[in-house]
């Protein structure tokens, strides 16, 4: 039985199927960005495309957690403790070469691993460059990332450089789900259609060809006309047209491309580049494409300085009969009895205090004031030292720095201290002996020798707005207030690597309305309904609050920032203050940040709110003394 599903057996996804090929036959596009729900097809397709290139080719899954040194590649620890000469470790990069490099969930990988995959991509070079050795390598793949949109976006900076990107969704047709299912079924049971099989054949020969399309001045015309039309920044979506018409116009078998070659691949590279506001949905409609097409039409220039590639509207274009100018073509078979034509086959705590009457210093950050105290922001979003991100220097290990794999050591300070062990032994050697000093102690690594290598990245934040959702006056102000705040911080959350939590409480507990994320989107949906109502247990919101927030150290290592919403009055039962009060102090204990809005609208303020941020550590903020009268810009002064 096949280890892969044929490429041309899953059914539907015709246009990451066409991305997909195109990328494999121009490498200069460097990758296809696959976004799309979990269930549909994306792995299966990188796979599969695996399968399609020429020789042995491998596929290389980037897991989530790889380190800088297993990607890119390393020193070689054993070799060089052993011989103390420095060798290269080669990486997944050079596992990669020849095949298919896929990374699932590449929006939650490190910015700097994707900036590093993505230049690999495009280049076909690896570049290893540690501790003073340098190492090139060739690694030339296709590069497949896929992400759910729930899990947050991609920054626009490294989105931009994938040169296609294509959302893919499972069908919503019981026929084409059925069929879907059938033929995986059959795959399982060692029953792969031959038919399949001869097809992936014809696409595995058509990308070993080495057909290339040139691109007229015209089609170029054409191509920029509309990345401008689109609101398209910078010239790469220009360059990505052209490259993908051409590789279109390979693929179909003509060595010129068109008009025609640019729109079959404007959508794949304009989706993901098109100006939009933030709260508009990603990808771009058909008739959005339609319209910038018109537009670019109207707006084409007439008139070139330099000389002109042959203009297929003037007859010379080539079309090769012995294969289909649509590429999507002849991608299955009529003689499937099922109901398909086979296109779907194609292819930190506060800062210290000062007094109220001290005037702040020249160039100091604004403060927020309640009382007699201020506070000024946090400043939080800092370099700091992390498991994960660039080696910046070795050091004895420690308590908070330890030595857990070999990932975490400093390899050319590890040789260096091992060396100068060697050194001082061999000096303390004893001639008369007859023993060398390299057969002793010196010749074994220690616990001593080694050094750990302190790496650098920068944090993101986590922001928890935990909101009261209770029946008191003032509950639908103060869900608006939350939720537009939410809204706000998450446009540009994903560029910023935060992400934005919201809890609310009312009646018998509290509710996580929105998990951690960066996607405007999901947060639109899940606060399309906020209702209030009820009591107000205050404890059971800030331990759910206080939940999110202790474990906010994980993987993404965001630093949390509390934001209580609440006129501090506690109710549901009996000792309902009192459990308030010991859940506030929690967070102090703990010393997570934490910002308390002052909710109430009473003529007479009983300050209970205060009381509830003085135990937390916190400070409290009317609803007047918010910056602009704005939530979200008064929490962005706490990030700065």
């Amino acid at each position: 039985m096949s280890a892969v599903l044929p490429f041309s057996a899953v059914v539907g996804q015709d246009d990451a199927k066409l991305a997909l090929l195109l990328a494999a036959k121009e490498p200069l596009l460097g990758g296809v960005l696959l976004r799309g729900d979990k269930g549909s097809a994306k792995t299966t397709l990188a796979r599969s495309l695996a399968a399609l290139l020429p020789g042995n080719a491998p596929f290389v899954e980037l897991p989530l957690g790889a380190t800088e040194d297993r990607v890119i590649g390393s020193i070689d620890l054993a070799s060089l403790l052993r011989d103390g000469t420095p060798t290269v470790r080669q990486g997944l990069l050079a596992a990669a070469d020849g095949g298919v490099l896929y990374v699932d969930e590449i929006n939650l990988l490190a910015d700097h691993l994707i900036d590093s995959l993505l230049d690999v991509a495009v280049s076909g070079l690896n570049r290893i460059e540690r501790d003073g050795v340098t190492h090139q390598h060739r690694a030339r793949f296709v590069l497949i990332g896929s992400m759910n949109p729930e899990e947050g976006e991609l920054r626009p900076q490294l989105l931009d450089r994938f040169g296609f990107a294509v959302d893919v969704k499972a069908s919503v047709s019981p026929i084409e789900r059925s069929l879907a299912v059938r033929r995986r079924m059959a795959f399982d049971r060692g029953e792969v259609d031959h038919r399949y099989a001869d097809h992936d054949q014809m696409l595995r020969n058509r990308l070993a060809s080495e057909a290339v399309a040139v691109v007229p001045d015209s089609v170029v015309d054409t191509a920029c006309s509309l990345a401008i039309a689109v609101g398209a920044e910078g010239l790469r979506a220009d360059l990505m047209l052209c490259r993908g018409a051409a590789a279109h116009a390979a693929w179909a078998g003509r060595d010129v491309a068109n008009d025609d070659d640019v729109r079959a691949v404007a959508g794949f590279v304009l989706a993901h580049r098109r100006r939009r506001s933030p709260l508009e949905p990603p990808g771009i409609s058909q008739q959005e494409l339609d319209d910038a097409f018109d537009e670019a039409a109207r707006n084409r220039p007439t008139s070139h300085d330099g000389p002109h590639a042959p203009d297929p509207s003037d007859g010379s274009t080539r079309t090769d009969p012995d294969v289909d100018s649509d590429p999507r073509a002849g991608t299955d078979s009529d003689a499937d009895e099922e109901p398909t034509d086979f296109d779907e086959s194609f292819a930190q705590p506060n800062p210290p205090t000062r007094p109220a009457d001290q005037p702040a210093p020249v160039g100091a950050p604004p403060t927020f004031i309640t009382g007699s105290r201020r506070f000024a922001p946090t400043g939080r979003r800092n370099t700091n030292e992390s498991p994960r991100g660039r080696f910046l220097r070795g050091k004895i290990p420690d308590a908070r720095n330890p030595i857990v794999d070999a990932s975490s050591v400093a390899v050319v300070d590890t040789a260096a201290a091992l060396a100068e062990r060697r050194a001082v032994e061999g000096r303390g050697a004893n001639p008369s002996s007859g023993e060398p000093a390299t057969t002793r102690s010196a010749t074994s690594v220690q616990m001593g020798d080694l050094r750990v290598a302190v790496r650098t990245g920068t944090t993101g934040n986590l922001v928890i707005l935990c909101v009261d959702a209770s029946g008191s006056m003032g509950a639908t102000q103060r869900m608006s207030v939350a939720k537009g705040a939410v809204l706000g911080l998450l446009t540009d959350a994903y560029q910023r690597r935060d992400r934005v939590a919201l809890v609310t409480f009312s009646g018998d507990g509290a509710s996580l309305i929105l998990r951690p994320t960066a996607s405007i989107e999901i947060a639109q949906a899940r606060m399309a309904e906020l209702p209030t109502g009820g009591t107000s247990p205050i404890a059971e919101g800030l331990d759910e609050a206080f939940r999110l927030a202790a474990g906010s150290s994980g993987d993404q290592a965001l630093q949390p920032l509390v934001v209580v919403v609440t006129d501090g009055r506690a109710t549901g039962s009996a000792d309902a203050v009192e459990r308030s009060r010991t859940s506030a102090r929690r967070f102090a204990e703990h010393g997570i940040p934490c910002v308390v809005i002052d909710a109430e609208s009473d003529h007479i303020a009983l300050g209970l709110a205060g009381d509830l941020a003085e135990l937390m550590g916190a400070p409290c903020l009317g609803l007047d003394q918010l910056v602009d009268g704005s939530l979200e810009r008064t929490i962005r002064l706490r990030l700065a």
